[in-house]
């Protein structure tokens, strides 16, 4: 069995990387808590959905800005203090959340203020945090080390969500806000339990716009490096399915809200199996070959995802189709457990192939596009589906992810070769 289930001994072997797993894997639960919070206050006061999707703009903004500079911040400063500080940012954030909701407050442009505030300050956080953990934790021991922070993130998006709007629709605006920051604490006393972890040798000697474009520069010229970002924005470009599914509820396979949740629900559920039974992968050293098999997966899952809507046609929003929801459910969970996969190694790669001195820089540009890949992803899917239909633009969405995907991997041969004994960036 220890070949299969999830490889926990960075746990064993790291206290710190233990305190620190635990601290995170609770305060993104918590967070998913706000974003659910904000989206439906939000809502309350301007009856808008395009009001709620602005939100999703003030947070990309500072993230895309913040991410990028902040990762020369994290190289140049003491890791542990800049998570710190900027942690600290993110809590008063949502202190102020909490301090709107008890004074029922009703300017909707305070909520977008604070979302920016706290995004800004989690663009600077996040990679300081995934920079601290190659200092932690050996390297041979990464890639588990990866997988169960991806499976803590996947619990977090399944259960936060649920738990946030039972608490908006119960106790209400600030009970919600008040969990988050409490769970938001145990983020910061892991983080403030960690020894201090300075820039090594060869660290840069500003944080301005030159820092950040030799980190630009470095990627550059990597190849592997710069695949592992060329085909996760192939990934989420080419067939990000969710901005689909509220019409597919609505259209093709019934129950509208509440399938939407299911199919959303799906995703994230598939990666914490996989995070579950990922002990054998986590050993394997050809990992750019794990991660091409991965987005594979992912291409395909979506495409079967577009086939099932094809198969079933549209129906009334109140008959639901039981064997094709079922279907798609599952085809989701593949995906979902696909993109934990290629997660996993891409993280990995990123860690383990990149000098200490440029880590922050790099993990800031993974941020970066991590946050805004899915964006323009569902911007592009979405607007295929205007003219082809929901069904076709997962079908050709999954197929065209394929094939730009295989054609990337052939025109980059060491990718496929990457060994993990021996990291080359």
């Amino acid at each position: 069995m220890r070949s299969i289930v999830l490889d926990t001994r960075p746990l064993r072997v790291s206290r710190d990387f233990r305190d620190l797993w635990l601290g995170l894997s609770v305060a993104n639960l918590g967070a998913q808590l706000t974003v659910v919070a904000v989206g439906l206050q939000v809502y309350a006061l301007t009856r808008s959905t395009p009001a709620v999707g602005l939100l999703g703009l003030c947070a990309l903004v500072p993230l895309v800005v913040f991410g990028l500079y902040g990762g020369a911040v994290v190289d140049r400063y003491d890791r542990r203090r800049v998570a710190l500080v900027s942690g600290l940012v993110g809590w008063v954030a949502v202190l102020g959340l909490l301090a709107q909701a008890l004074a029922h407050n009703t300017h909707v442009e305070l909520l977008y203020v604070l979302v920016a505030v706290e995004s800004a300050a989690n663009a600077v956080t996040s990679p300081a945090r995934s920079a601290i953990v190659p200092r932690l934790v050996p390297a041979d021991l990464m890639a588990a080390a990866n997988a169960l922070s991806t499976l803590g993130w996947n619990v977090a998006l399944t259960v936060g969500p649920l738990l946030g709007a039972l608490l908006v629709a119960g106790p209400g605006y600030a009970v919600a806000y008040g969990a988050d920051a409490v769970l938001f604490t145990f983020a910061l006393v892991a983080v403030l339990r960690l020894p201090p972890i300075p820039p090594e040798p060869g660290a840069p000697q500003t944080t301005g716009l030159r820092s950040v474009r030799d980190g630009l520069v470095y990627l550059a010229g990597q190849p592997n490096l710069r695949m592992t970002f060329v085909v996760d924005i192939i990934a989420m470009m080419t067939a990000m399915p969710r901005v689909l599914f509220p019409a597919v509820g609505l259209l093709f396979l019934g129950g509208g809200a509440a399938t939407t949740g299911a199919l959303t629900a799906a995703i994230a559920a598939g990666g914490i199996a996989a995070g579950l039974l990922s002990g054998g992968l986590t050993r394997r050293r050809r990992q750019g070959r794990i991660i091409t098999w991965a987005i594979t997966a992912w291409g395909a899952a979506v495409a079967a995802f577009g086939l099932v809507l094809v198969v079933a046609g549209p129906t009334h929003p109140a008959r639901v189709l039981p064997l094709a929801l079922g279907a798609a459910l599952v085809v989701l969970a593949v995906a979902g457990a696909a993109d934990a996969i290629s997660q996993v190694f891409r993280m990995t790669i990123l860690v383990t192939a990149v000098p200490d001195a440029l880590r922050g820089r790099l993990q800031g540009v993974s941020t970066v596009v991590v946050a805004g890949g899915p964006r323009l992803g569902e911007l592009a899917l979405g607007a295929l589906a205007g003219r082809v239909g929901e069904q076709w633009a997962a079908l050709l969405g999954g197929l065209v992810c394929i094939g730009l995907l295989w054609l990337a991997v052939g025109l980059q041969r060491t990718f496929w070769r990457y060994d993990a004994a021996h990291p080359t960036p």
